[in-house]
């Protein structure tokens, strides 16, 4: 272990970084240390950092409870990454991740919200306030709704999104909530008891709680509901992996999810820009269009494959039965189209009369936060609220309409 700190390691405690044992730390070359800030920023001993991306804003903690491994992430204000690893990954004002973290590309932390130790995240989008317990793997998901820290959306420790099939495909994302109302900070919140799962794709609509131990395989769209299940009836039956049938249901849900993300886009591009400040630079706001992007390529990849890598003529399996072809060489056909519109799409607006009023509002809302995100969404009448969400949904309707036209 070098004694003298690297040119790249004094620059940073010149700067103003607290570095509690430079020897035991690596920075790489291509990390530019103008990206940290100057104020209350501490990296404790084993941590590692690297890429080019990297931001790091003030009061922000790396490696508390153990090394912690930061690669091309954009960390905001008062962030703890507590110990793991994290890549091409953004963590919003005091998000928190407790040790043995693996967080991945894809992942979106926002204000707030947290995860104890030894949690997996990759191509997660968590709204503010979330939090997730111990010991989860909750990849491929979005979840939102809360009010606030005390009153948030929780997963109980010990629980898995599963979200890799026997057919060997991963079309297979949930949305715990939605965007439009979720946006909001203004739903019920939803709870997914601990030492239980949810097999994707699923929907689930705000209220709802899922007791413990519970594995659960389908929509929940009525608010307000508790789902409950004990062991599950054994059995034992014939059964050929990768067959891919043509499930309407997850095809539609793949299709909502990526809706909700366009959306989602839309409030990146024309709400979050309206609070750009030391608190949350452009940097930050670039992240975030960033990441979401790769998660919208990677959810239109993986709807591709499932709708491409159906069985066609020369690649039955001898058991497949004629029902199991219905319609499966024209989805996958049609794919190329399908792509090509969803593509073409990503920049819809949805309706602008809707849009503008809804920002003119947030606008005199802003005023009277100091360009604080949460103290301004919440402070907006229940009728400005029903704007935005109106907005917001008309996305997300014509982005499913339109798309699931071509492909039922």
């Amino acid at each position: 272990m070098k004694n003298n700190p690297t040119p790249k390691i004094q620059a940073l405690i010149q700067k103003g970084v607290q570095i509690t044992n430079p020897a035991s730390i690596e920075i790489g070359e291509e990390v530019d240390p103008d990206k940290f800030s100057e104020k209350g920023v501490v990296i404790h001993a084993g941590c590692k950092i690297f890429g080019s991306s990297t931001l790091i804003l003030q009061g922000a903690q790396l490696g508390y409870e153990g090394p912690a491994t930061v690669v091309d992430c954009q960390i905001g204000p008062r962030v703890e990454l507590k110990g793991g690893y994290f890549k091409d990954s953004v963590f919003l004002e005091q998000a928190m991740m407790g040790y043995g973290a693996h967080v991945r590309e894809g992942t979106i932390v926002e204000e707030q919200a947290s995860g104890a130790h030894t949690v997996s995240l990759k191509q997660t989008i968590l709204f503010p306030f979330v939090t997730l317990g111990s010991l989860i793997n909750f990849c491929d998901c979005f979840m939102s709704g809360g009010t606030n820290r005390k009153n948030h959306s929780e997963v109980g420790s010990s629980y898995i999104h599963f979200n890799f099939t026997p057919d060997q495909d991963k079309a297979t994302p949930s949305l715990i909530g939605d965007v439009p109302r979720g946006v909001m900070l203004n739903q019920p919140p939803i709870f997914l008891g601990g030492q239980g799962g949810l097999v994707g794709p699923c929907r689930l609509a705000y209220g709802t709680t899922i007791a413990a131990g519970t594995i659960y395989r389908r929509d929940e769209l009525r608010p307000g509901r508790l789902i409950f299940g004990g062991v599950g009836k054994g059995s034992n039956i014939s059964y050929t992996p990768d067959r891919h049938r043509h499930d309407k249901r997850i095809i539609k849900n793949n299709v909502i999810f990526i809706a909700n993300l366009f959306a989602l886009m839309q409030w990146y591009r024309h709400v979050r820009p309206l609070f750009v400040s030391p608190n949350f630079p452009q940097a930050l706001l670039d992240a975030l269009k960033e990441k979401l992007s790769l998660a919208i390529d990677e959810r239109i990849k993986r709807l591709g494959d499932y709708c491409s890598n159906m069985p066609t003529d020369q690649t039955l399996k001898d058991n497949t039965t004629p029902a199991d072809l219905k319609s499966k060489p024209e989805l996958i056909s049609r794919w190329p189209q399908i792509q090509d519109y969803l593509n073409a799409r990503q920049d819809f607006g949805g309706e602008s009369a809707l849009r503008d009023d809804f920002l003119e509002k947030l606008n005199l809302a802003i005023k009277n936060s100091e360009k604080n995100y949460i103290a301004a969404i919440t402070g907006l009448a229940p009728e400005n609220t029903q704007t935005g969400t109106t907005w917001l949904q008309g996305i997300v309707d014509e982005i499913t309409a339109g798309t699931l036209e071509l492909m039922l």
